[in-house]
């Protein structure tokens, strides 16, 4: 084969291939891999990002998780609201939280730009990033660019006061020059007043809040506070037109507290005695409990109290009575009554204590013994309680004693005190 067989060979192949490949490369390069970037993995899962200004971020840029490639920017679009929306490739094997933010960043002061992904500053948030999840304007931004912060500081060269700096320099020092130790104390003060601050700054934002909380309240009834602040003025012009009477007034107040200083201090010992004497009575009020304000239930409830509330049923009334008819008991009774309570010149002195009358009617098994006799009917002396009474000569033992012309035998005596004696045992019939 000839040299020119082999040119021609080679222009037919090179042709060829340009042909076929213009279909690949409708799009230009952006849609050929470049060699070097970010390994995505078998299955890398798609992110999109909104932001307000994407600078000079193109497709193909790298996407970083603390500056480790670990993606690739695939698409660049506008939305409906006119912001950037960038659509990344990451890599599968990455675990970034929910809430992850992106940025738009330089690799160096003219190098290129890329998206960098991570957490967001205040702490993750629960669940990871995943297949097609956007990341809003809220988590995204982008660097300062070199432009502006060269721009920015041209501003404050040109026309942002510089010229002045060197007047400002030396009135500083002449204002300075001999009060350094003054300065230097006002600095430590400065640093003491900073520190106390910062230590109570949780009270500091307490207060402030406090604050801000009674400004809307303020603010919410400033209706309220306008009409009084219109009422107050009719207020304050009687109160100037009256200035004399209450000067008045508060003079005889203090003349009047005076007075009641000096009755107080003349009285204190009086008064601390009655209060001394008042002391017995409210200790026995007080040891009387429940008790008074029971009793006090009576007296509002005349003449018939809560219980016989049981007593009245319609047009009727209830009656219940207890009556003890032991005659044995009512002389009892009577023989109890106190007959000394009456008066040394009463007529009725003179007469016997009422159970020593009723003596013959009890009986010696009665309710006093020894009231045997009637002091009226006989000569024997009756024999009053706590009294002793004489025993009768006794017979010796083994001998009986013949009974006296006239009284009972003993055992007459015996069968008397079975039946009971007194005219009451008799009249009854009773026995003991």
């Amino acid at each position: 084969m000839t040299a020119r067989t082999l040119r021609l060979a080679a222009v037919l192949t090179a042709a060829t291939m340009v042909t076929t490949g213009c279909g690949l490369l409708s799009d230009g390069l952006r849609g050929v891999t470049l060699p070097g970037g970010a390994d995505l993995g078998e299955t890398p899962f798609e992110v999109t990002a909104e932001f307000t200004d994407v600078v000079d971020l193109v497709p193909q840029s790298l996407v970083t998780v603390d500056d480790v490639p670990v993606g690739t920017v695939t698409s660049i679009t506008v939305s409906d609201r006119w912001t950037a929306m960038v659509t990344m490739l990451v890599n599968d094997d990455v675990e970034l939280p929910s809430d992850a933010s992106a940025r738009v960043r330089t690799t160096s002061l003219l190098g290129e730009k890329f998206v960098e992904l991570g957490a967001p500053a205040d702490g993750a948030g629960s669940g990871t990033l995943t297949d097609g999840a956007v990341i809003p304007l809220e988590r995204s931004g982008r660097a300062a660019e070199v432009e502006e912060v060269l721009g920015a500081l041209s501003m404050l060269l040109n026309g942002g006061g510089v010229a002045q700096i060197r007047t400002i320099a030396n009135e500083l020092n002449l204002a300075l020059e001999g009060n350094e130790p003054e300065i230097r104390a006002l600095l430590d003060d400065v640093d003491t007043l900073v520190g106390a601050l910062d230590e109570r700054k949780t009270e500091i934002t307490r207060a402030l809040d406090e604050i801000n909380r009674l400004g809307i309240t303020l603010a919410d009834r400033r209706g309220q506070i306008e009409v009084a602040l219109d009422d107050l003025e009719p207020g304050l012009t009687e109160l100037e037109d009256q200035r004399a009477q209450l000067v008045d007034m508060l003079q005889a107040l203090d003349r009047l507290s005076a007075v009641g200083t000096d009755v107080i201090n003349r009285s204190r010992d009086d008064l601390l005695a009655d209060l001394e004497l008042l002391r017995p009575v409210l200790q026995k009020l007080a040891e009387s409990g429940a008790d008074l304000p029971e009793s006090l239930q009576l007296l509002f409830t005349p003449p018939f109290t809560d219980a016989g509330e049981a007593a009245f049923a319609g047009d009727y009334a209830n009656l219940y009575a207890t009556v003890d008819l032991d005659l044995g008991s009512v002389l009892a009774n009577l023989t109890r009554s106190n007959q000394p309570l009456l008066g040394p010149d009463s007529p009725l002195a003179a007469l016997p204590p009422t159970g020593q009358l009723l003596g013959p009617l009890l009986g010696p098994t009665g309710a006093l013994q020894g009231l045997q006799e009637f002091p009226l009917l006989g000569e024997a002396v009756p024999i009053l309680p706590g009294q002793v009474q004489p025993l009768p000569d006794r017979a010796p033992e083994g001998s009986t004693r013949a009974p006296e012309p006239g009284q009972p035998t003993e055992l007459e005596q015996q069968e008397a005190e079975q039946r009971g004696g007194g005219l009451l045992g008799g009249l009854l019939g009773g026995g003991r």
